[in-house]
């Protein structure tokens, strides 16, 4: 039961970071726009990867 919660909270977070990545952290680290459809298609790699994503999105120069 604590491994299902553990990966149940693992997950809540991923979409979280996902979410707000695909929305404002990928468009502004490319300095590009994003279609729908891509930015359907970065939510599930973003969402499991999120550790990954939150790191190289924190470290990432940040421009206005």
């Amino acid at each position: 039961m604590i491994a299902l919660w553990g990966v149940l909270g693992y997950l809540a977070i991923g979409v979280v970071v996902a979410v707000a990545f695909v929305m404002v952290g990928a468009p502004q680290l490319t300095h590009s726009s994003f279609t729908p459809g891509a930015r359907i298609l970065l939510l599930p790699a973003s969402t499991l990867l999120w550790p990954y994503v939150l790191l190289r999105w924190l470290k990432a120069p940040h421009t206005p």
